[in-house]
């Protein structure tokens, strides 16, 4: 294990560990995501500490995607769950999800923040040189580190090789919050804390909408 640029970049050999099976995703969206902080996310030599998440629950969540039904465009989000939805925002940002839930249900959890493990250097071509938190605290940034396009899209995350979510070191609380973005949502849903992220790292987006969960 060494440090470069104030992260701690760790030996392939240091993270191997277990896969999330899919019973890990077949919970409500939220649960899953409380449960995803702390997890690393795995692609070839790049490993992301999963630090930042939203949840879009089902079936009352009207900043859900899958709120309309079924489409082209979320198809992706109707399961089974532990699979990848990923859909592009303003044209360039590819944002993934990891889908939840009962197949059927449109649930899903969004990655927003990570913090780098692994394959730094890619991680630092991939975003154009960037250094320090600003790597990949966003959703569109994580996309673009791991370098995902919308061919992931119903990509099994629990069986080896090609993006993996495999189990990370436990995490001692966590902070809460509203989801960014959803000013379309009803107002119980644009206001609901279900951004949850890690606390004491550098690596999250918005901060200052954040507080030390009740059910940490």
């Amino acid at each position: 294990m060494f440090r470069r640029f104030g992260v701690c970049v760790l030996d392939m050999t240091d993270f191997m560990t277990d896969l999330l099976p899919p019973s890990f995703y077949a919970r409500d969206a939220l649960e899953v995501a409380a449960d995803l902080l702390g997890v690393l996310l795995c692609r070839d030599q790049v490993v992301l500490r999963i630090t930042e998440v939203e949840a879009y629950r089902w079936p009352e969540d009207t900043a859900n995607h899958g709120r309309h039904g079924r489409t082209l465009r979320n198809e992706a989000l109707w399961g089974p769950p532990g699979r990848v939805y990923l859909y592009v925002c303003y044209g360039i940002h590819h944002l993934l999800n990891l889908v939840t839930g009962e197949e059927g249900q449109a649930a899903a959890v969004l990655i927003r923040a990570c913090e780098p493990v692994a394959g730094l250097d890619l991680i630092q071509r991939r975003r154009r040189g960037k250094i320090g938190p600003s790597l990949l605290t966003g959703p569109g940034k994580v996309g673009a580190a791991l370098g995902l396009d919308l061919g992931w899209n119903h990509h099994p995350l629990y069986e080896p090789g090609g993006l993996e979510v495999r189990w990370g070191a436990p995490v001692k609380g966590r902070l809460a919050g509203p989801r960014v973005g959803i000013a379309y949502a009803r107002p119980e849903h644009r206001d609901a804390p279900w951004r949850l992220a890690i606390p004491d790292s550098p690596w999250v987006s918005c901060r200052s909408q954040l507080q030390p969960s009740q059910e940490s």
